[in-house]
């Protein structure tokens, strides 16, 4: 099967949701992308569809809580949701939050894949290998992006990137784990291949 590559540029809001039931019909395929409150989710995103404000760059980490669409082509998605792991948070919201995303994980039949955002200098948190171990048990494939590559030197980075790929393999699932930066633009590229890939992938059936 041939990889298409896909221009993320033309990315455009679709809805916002507060939970799975009020999403888009469950066909196509939606790459998913999660990560703390910090992690710079929104940046990334940001940087990937070269669009400054597609993502909003909160001042106030984990202040959204609704699971954000948008459309990449026909039946293609890209689900931004909501940060995880910011402490101002109230307790019922967090575990509102978690419920939703382990339903998202296992029950969203149009899920192809799942951009783990972690901050190079502080990666593999417990929610963050909570998060993965849920989208390797539903047999998803998991990127890991490190971002903010751009605040460590070049031996710091790869030392970072080398002792997460180690880590990721207890995870026994597809994981893989690359660098990235949305100042320096660091990692872009591979970042889109492994999008390109999942967005290729043969239509699942309507769940």
């Amino acid at each position: 099967m041939s990889q298409s590559k896909f221009n993320y540029q033309n990315v455009s809001f679709l809805t916002s949701a507060p939970d799975i039931k009020a999403l888009p019909a469950d066909h196509g395929i939606e790459v998913a992308f999660a990560g703390r409150s910090n992690a710079g989710k929104s940046s990334a995103l940001n940087t990937l569809t070269r669009q400054n404000s597609l993502a909003r760059t909160s001042k106030t980490p984990g202040r959204t809580q609704l699971i954000n669409t948008f459309n990449l082509t026909e039946g293609r998605r890209l689900i931004d949701l909501p940060g995880y792991g910011f402490a101002k948070v109230p307790l019922a919201v967090k575990e509102k939050w978690q419920k939703s995303l382990s339903e998202y994980l296992e029950k969203r039949q149009s899920l192809q894949g799942l951009v783990v955002l972690m901050d190079i200098r502080h990666p593999l948190k417990d929610l963050d290998q909570q998060l993965v171990h849920w989208a390797v048990k539903s047999q998803l494939p998991v990127l890991i992006l490190l971002t903010k590559a751009d605040k460590l030197a070049s031996g710091a980075r790869k030392k970072t990137l080398l002792e997460v790929r180690e880590a990721s393999l207890a995870f026994m699932g597809d994981v893989r784990v690359q660098l990235f930066s949305s100042l320096s633009k660091m990692g872009l590229p591979e970042f889109e291949q492994v999008l390109d890939e999942w967005f290729s992938a043969d239509t699942p059936s309507a769940g």
